[in-house]
C-alpha cells in the first residue's frame, strides 16, 4: 500500500462537497468522490483537482440504494489504493408537515441522509482497521439538528441523529486510532445560488455574524478535523453557522435592526 494520503467524499460535485474535495486536494490528498445527477459539475471538479497535481476519480451513485455505499467504497479503494479520510456530504432536503408525511418520504430521507452515512462509514472503517490506517471520518449534519423549524421533523431529526451517531462511532473506532467528527453548517449560499439577493434580503440579517456561510467555510472546518492538527479531537460536532443556532437568533431580528456584525457596527 502506498503512503499517499487519499480521501473519499460522498457527494463531491457541487457546493460543500466540491469545496471539500478541492480543499483536501490542496492539502495533498488524492481524491475520489461521488455525484448523483450533475456529471458536468463532477467533471469540472475533477479537472480542477487534477490541475493541482492530484489524482481524482468520480462515480455516479444514488446513495438511497442499500448496496451502493459498499460498492463505492470498494471502487475508491481499488482506484486510490487506500482511504485516509472519509467525508459524508451527500444528502437530500425535504420539507413536510407531519400531517402530510408519507412512508415513502420518510424512507427517502432515511435511506440517503442516515443509512447511507452509516454504511459508508462502516465500509471505510473496516478498510482502515484492516490496513492499520489511523484515519479520519467527518460527517456533515446541519443547523437543523439543533434548531427546529416547522416541516423539518424528519430532516432535522435525522441530522440530529448524525450528531449523536458521531459520538458512538468515535467510541467504536478510537481503539484503532480512527477519529470521527461532524461539522454542522448553518445557512450557506449554496441553498439559493440562483438568487443571492433573496438570501441577503430574507435571511442574512438573522445570522449574528451578518452573512451567509460559504462552501469553503465548511470545507476549511472539514480539512482541519481531517488533519493532524486535530489529532486529539474525536466525537465532536463543530458548528459552522455564524451563530445561527444561538438561542437569540430569532429575538426581534429584522432587516432594520438585525444581528449582523455590519448592522451592529453601524448603530
Amino acid at each position: 500500500m502506498n503512503d499517499q494520503k487519499c480521501a473519499l467524499i460522498i457527494g463531491g460535485s457541487r457546493g460543500i462537497g466540491q469545496a471539500t474535495a478541492i480543499a483536501l486536494a490542496q492539502e495533498g490528498h488524492d481524491i475520489a468522490f461521488t455525484f448523483n445527477t450533475h456529471e458536468e459539475a463532477a467533471a469540472e471538479t475533477a479537472r480542477e483537482i487534477e490541475s493541482l497535481g492530484r489524482r481524482c476519480f468520480y462515480y455516479q451513485a444514488t446513495m438511497q440504494d442499500r448496496d451502493v455505499p459498499q460498492q463505492i467504497v470498494a471502487r475508491a479503494i481499488a482506484d486510490l489504493g487506500r482511504i485516509d479520510a472519509l467525508v459524508t456530504v451527500a444528502g437530500i432536503t425535504r420539507w413536510n408537515s407531519v400531517v402530510d408525511l408519507t412512508a415513502d418520504r420518510i424512507d427517502e430521507l432515511y435511506n440517503c441522509d442516515y443509512r447511507a452515512v452509516l454504511l459508508c462509514t462502516g465500509a471505510v472503517a473496516r478498510h482502515m482497521i484492516a490496513n492499520g490506517i489511523r484515519g479520519s471520518i467527518v460527517h456533515i449534519s446541519s443547523v437543523h439538528a439543533f434548531v427546529a423549524w416547522a416541516n423539518d421533523g424528519v430532516y432535522g431529526g435525522l441530522k440530529a441523529a448524525i450528531n449523536r451517531t458521531t459520538q458512538s462511532e468515535a467510541l467504536d473506532l478510537s481503539n484503532h486510532g480512527i477519529r470521527v467528527n461532524c461539522v454542522s453548517p448553518g445557512m450557506t449560499n449554496i441553498h439559493r445560488p440562483d438568487t443571492p439577493e433573496y438570501l441577503e434580503r430574507e435571511w442574512a440579517y438573522k445570522v449574528p455574524l451578518g452573512r451567509f456561510g460559504r462552501a469553503r467555510d465548511i470545507a476549511d472546518a472539514v480539512v482541519f478535523l481531517s488533519s493532524d492538527k486535530a489529532s486529539y479531537i474525536t466525537g465532536v460536532t463543530l458548528k459552522v453557522d455564524g451563530g445561527m443556532s444561538l438561542p437569540a437568533m430569532n429575538d426581534d431580528a429584522s432587516p432594520e435592526a438585525g444581528y449582523g456584525w455590519d448592522k451592529r457596527r453601524k448603530r
